[in-house]
This record gives structure tokens, C-alpha cells and sequence, in this order.
């Protein structure tokens, strides 16, 4: 079932070594079918090599194993919120890649500095709260999606307009129209984080953000109502 889904799966989770974003087995890609309501998502713990799209696993909205001789992702929980709260999306990736996990891991948003972030997303990356004590002994990988939800309603933010978060002390979680779109996302995400970086090394700390006119100008003529970057 859900040939097709399970190839662009497959190829999404392919991105992410060839991205440089998922040494070993680190890092997943998912993407749901909203018509069955059925998420094709990376099996867990299966080297990069090893994968076919024969071996991408099929789960239902309530995390039960539709089809598939082998385990899914243990990050599955937390794609699945993140498709019940943000209902505009088709496909989430998880990567450890290192210089978003740096801005997780100091607890900060990843500023948008310039118009590269611009082009990408209309404001700072969020980085959502640290899981509590409760959160990680219970449900780890659910509650982890509920915090995402959670700082995103909190702040206001459009989940269409910022593709991506970072997760206190964990590591960054993309998303976008389908599992492709969510690889390029993770890769965008984590050169800007890298140029964050980079600028306040040059810089000496923190600086000042990109302004809104041309914030929303980069943002906009690629992504807005009127964008005309690129062909027709």
C-alpha cells in the first residue's frame, strides 16, 4: 500500500546523508497520506544503505503499525502531533545536524541575520522550551511534538511561513508541502544556523537581525502572493 508515498519517503530519508545532516542512523523523514490518514515514515535504527522504499514503514494517526515487519522510527510519535497541529503540512524530517543541535543546545532561537534566513523563513527559528521531568519520564516522543505545537501557538507563529524549530537540548524538526520539501528544509536550516554562527564570531556575540523591510521583502518575493523568484 501507498507505493508511491513510500518511494518519496524512501528518497527523502536518502537527502539526509547526502545533505550531511544523518551520520550513522540519526535523523528520519516522514510523510502522511491526509485522504487515509496514514504517515510512511523511516523504519528505526536501519542504516542508510540498507534502506528501500520496501522497508519504509506505514503507521496510522494513533501510532499503530499499519504495515511492516519492522519497528518504526521512535520519533514517530512526535511527527504525528506535529501533522495533527499543523494540518497544512506534508512531510517532517528530524536531523541532529551540528549547528542547529548548538543553538538547541544553548537554548536559543537561530536569528535571522540576513536575507539567506529570509529566503527561507520569515522570522528567527524558534527554539521551544526544554521537556520537563514529567514530559520525559512520560510520553517522551509525543510530548516532544506537543512542546513544538505548544511554542508555536504560543508565539503565534505560522508553521508555513517558519518551516522548522528547534527543540531545547535535542535538535532540529523541519517540515513542508511533502518529505522532499522537508529534507531541503532541515538542509536551509542548518546552513543558516551555521551562518548565525559564524556572524557572531565575527561580530563578538549577538547582533542585530536582518530589518523587516528587507526581511519581508526576500521573504515575499519568493514565497508571498506576488513572489516572482523563479520561472512561471
Amino acid at each position: 500500500m501507498l507505493e508511491d508515498l513510500k518511494q518519496q519517503v524512501y528518497e527523502a530519508n536518502m537527502l539526509l546523508p547526502e545533505y550531511g545532516l544523518a551520520p550513522f542512523t540519526w535523523g528520519n523523514a516522514s510523510a502522511i497520506d491526509r485522504q487515509q490518514g496514514f504517515i510512511v515514515i523511516k523504519p528505526s535504527g536501519v542504516p542508510y544503505p540498507e534502506l528501500s522504499p520496501q522497508k519504509m514503514v506505514v503507521v496510522s494517526l494513533d501510532g499503530e503499525v499499519v504495515e511492516s515487519s519492522l519497528s518504526p522510527s521512535s520519533d514517530t510519535p512526535t511527527h504525528i502531533e506535529l501533522y495533527k497541529a499543523f494540518p497544512a503540512i506534508g512531510g517532517v524530517v528530524h536531523t541532529h545536524s551540528v549547528n542547529a543541535v548548538a543553538f538547541a543546545q544553548a537554548g536559543r532561537d537561530i536569528p535571522a541575520y540576513g536575507t539567506t534566513h529570509a529566503d527561507f523563513s520569515y522570522g528567527d527559528i524558534p527554539c521551544a522550551d526544554a521537556l520537563t521531568d514529567e514530559e520525559i519520564g512520560g510520553a517522551y516522543e509525543k510530548n516532544t511534538g506537543l512542546v513544538i505545537a505548544r511554542c508555536f501557538a504560543r508565539r503565534g507563529l505560522d508553521p508555513m511561513a517558519i518551516p522548522g524549530v528547534i527543540v531545547r537540548n535535542h535538535g532540529p524538526f523541519t517540515w513542508g508541502k511533502d518529505a522532499k520539501k522537508a529534507a531541503e528544509n532541515a538542509a536551509v536550516l542548518e546552513i543558516v544556523a551555521k551562518m548565525a554562527r559564524y556572524t557572531e564570531q565575527l561580530s563578538g556575540g549577538p547582533t542585530d537581525r536582518v530589518g523587516q523591510s528587507l526581511l519581508s521583502k526576500h521573504y515575499l518575493r519568493k514565497h508571498g502572493k506576488n513572489a516572482y523568484y523563479g520561472q512561471k
